[in-house]
């Protein structure tokens, strides 16, 4: 259905009956990052009834939804407790096949995506290659009809589980660096190919790092033109720092503070009240930013430099929210467990710890000071 003619109130009441509905019991208010074993059956239960992916255009199985509608999708999601599974997929491959890739990438690969055969994982950082992402060193040589890589991959999200990977490979070392850089896509079921588990701060696995000892890769599977992948890449980080830079994890942790604060009886304090007006204001400036964005975005079909505007104040303004959050649970906050709440238990621990990353992953906050400094301000 054209899910965009729907007022914004009746859509937002459909997605929070959808998610009350229809998610297993088990996954809703998950307490971290779910494996793929343990969110599939409800990824299976969005992709059969046409949830799964709000940002593609219905042409290609998505929802097609307006900005405004997206950022209101992923609200009620987190508000009624859906547990995360906008893996790699929906969020980076589909989106950059659909602008990028073939008639026959999209036709093999994007239906594969939505119903789940396909996992997908994503190696772009490397040692000594992270925020500076031009200076990988992993390399692909072509033979026939397929590449060879050899190279290591690290902070690679879903590797553990994925079978499929999209990487950033060299294929010429005599340019510019990022002249040489091909995207290539591949299966992760291979020889060669070694993954090593690594536990976060608040002991999740959903990271790896991967070596690639003469994995192969088809060049049917190349997206892009060879040595063109930079700006594929860029692309992805565009969707990527779009969609974290979205308002609907700060809010939701805001809503989590508010919770503690009923549970805890501390609403009479003005004090606090005004660092949590504060602390809505940000998100309503982020929601509001985010949705201008996104909205020129699929008006000019690209990216720009503001989506690190998203990025740094989704970022940050998570984590002063879980900031304040550990400091009012006191004595609470040094308990790995939850916090029973009326509404939905809070980890302040937890959120503190994992929002720690934020300002790392999809670029460093730095990095995007210094973007911004750059490309808008003219700054040398």
């Amino acid at each position: 259905m054209d899910w965009n003619a729907l007022s914004d109130e009746a859509f937002r009441a459909a997605a929070a009956r959808f998610v009350v509905e229809r998610c297993p019991a088990a996954l809703r208010y998950f307490p971290r990052r779910p494996r793929w074993h343990e969110m599939k059956p409800w990824y299976l239960i969005m992709s059969a009834e046409g949830w799964l992916a709000p940002g593609w255009p219905r042409a290609f199985g998505g929802m097609g939804l307006s900005p405004a509608k997206q950022l209101i999708y992923l609200e009620e999601f987190e508000l009624n407790g859906a547990p995360g599974v906008m893996a790699q997929g929906v969020t980076n491959v589909g989106p950059a096949l659909i602008r990028y890739g073939t008639e026959e990438q999209r036709a093999r690969f994007l239906p594969k995506i939505l119903s789940g055969e396909h996992f997908w994982c994503q190696g772009f950082s490397e040692p000594g290659a992270g925020s500076d992402l031009a200076s990988l060193r992993t390399e692909a040589r072509r033979e026939g009809d397929e590449f060879i890589i050899n190279g290591h991959k690290i902070w690679t999200s879903n590797g553990a589980d994925a079978n499929w990977m999209y990487a950033l490979v060299r294929t010429d070392k005599t340019v510019k660096k990022q002249l040489g850089i091909s995207f290539l896509m591949f299966e992760t079921d291979q020889p060669g190919l070694t993954r090593r588990t690594i536990r976060t701060l608040p002991g999740g696995t959903e990271f790896c790092e991967v070596f690639l000892d003469n994995v192969r890769a088809r060049v049917e599977n190349m997206v892009g033109a060879l040595n063109q992948g930079w700006t594929v890449a860029n692309s992805v980080l565009g969707f990527e720092r779009l969609w974290t830079g979205s308002s609907h994890q700060p809010r939701e942790a805001l809503h989590r503070l508010e919770r503690l604060v009923a549970e805890l009886g501390l609403g009479p304090d003005e004090a606090l009240q005004d660092r949590i007006t504060q602390l809505e204001l940000d998100v309503r400036d982020l929601s509001a930013t985010y949705q201008r964005t996104s909205a020129a975005l699929q008006a000019s079909g690209r990216i720009g430099h503001e989506v690190s505007v998203l990025k740094i104040w989704a970022a940050e303004t998570l984590q002063r929210i879980n900031e304040l959050t550990l400091e009012v649970a006191q004595q609470y906050g040094a308990m790995a467990d939850p916090i029973p709440c009326a509404g939905g238990d809070v980890n302040a621990m937890h959120m503190y710890l994992s929002s720690r990353a934020v300002t790392i992953y999809g670029g460093t906050a730095q990095i995007h000071r210094n973007i911004l400094a750059k490309n808008v301000l003219s700054l040398s």
